[in-house]
């Protein structure tokens, strides 16, 4: 038995009559590899699209956060908004949703691939790892706003930081530094998209770090960051036409005239 609900934001909630059959059992009675893999895609673009910005700024402030600044529903333009403290809890909200999308897999996943797996990474690797790419889709192109989402850097970064953890403390670390150097977020953001595969790259083709899996990983970090780059467009020619919004009480160190 199915009952099927819509709220005023477009989510649908779909409820299951566990008393008719159990999840393990529609599990086991139908889920092939291919519907599995077809799940995890689905149910990971959903979670990244996940409007957190929008529903709190709906529920607690009574607008909607995209009618707003810079018009977008991501953790930089919610700090502008609503405040610090808000916006940092869209930004650890937008983090869960690449972590529970990788979550997912271990529900879902029982071991068996749609597909050969010709990569040096276990199964399950992999599939986190296409689990994390199609949550930052769905944090880009949300279904529940209309395909206007966010930027995807903190989603993205989010499922990085279970696979590659070094690349994404390296990463954090020069967006911290562009943002004191310059006050722009988003500025900061695409140089720490770009930052972790140039990492990775460096580690292993340089300082001949070994990084397991490393020839297919390098691909999905690619493929993440120009995605994020991507989603920074408009924010990339603000910033070339010099009016890009600044994060002035984050600049700390400030050069030029006072």
């Amino acid at each position: 038995m199915f009952i099927m609900l819509v709220d005023e934001y477009g989510f649908v909630f779909v409820y299951i009559c566990m008393r008719c059959i159990s999840f393990q059992h529609i599990l086991a009675l139908y889920m092939d590899p291919i519907i599995r893999l077809f799940m995890i895609v689905i149910g990971s673009y959903l979670l990244g699209s996940f409007p957190s910005a929008v529903i709190i700024s709906k529920t607690f402030f009574g607008f909607d956060i995209r009618k707003k600044g810079s018009g977008n529903m991501g953790s930089t333009n919610a700090m502008r908004i609503l405040g610090w403290k808000w916006g940092l809890l869209v930004q650890i909200l937008d983090i869960l949703k690449g972590v529970l999308a990788v979550s997912l897999v271990n529900v879902l996943f029982d071991g068996q691939m749609a597909f050969p797996n010709r990569t040096p990474f276990e199964d399950i690797t992999v599939m986190k790892m296409i689990a994390g790419v199609f949550a930052v889709i769905g944090h880009i192109w949300s279904i529940f706003v209309g395909f206007k989402g966010g930027k995807g850097i903190n989603t993205g970064g989010g499922f990085l930081l279970a696979i590659a953890p070094t690349e994404v403390a390296i990463a954090f670390g020069l967006f911290l530094l562009v943002v004191m150097l310059s006050g722009y977020i988003s500025l900061g953001s695409m140089i720490a998209a770009i930052t972790i595969p140039l990492t990775m790259f460096l580690r292993h083709n340089v300082f001949s770090v070994e990084i397991p899996g490393y020839h297919i990983i390098i691909y999905f970090t690619i493929a993440t960051s120009m995605i994020v780059i991507f989603a920074h467009r408009s924010n990339i020619a603000r910033i070339l036409h010099g009016n890009e919004s600044k994060f002035s009480k984050f600049q700390l160190l400030k050069f030029g005239k006072k």
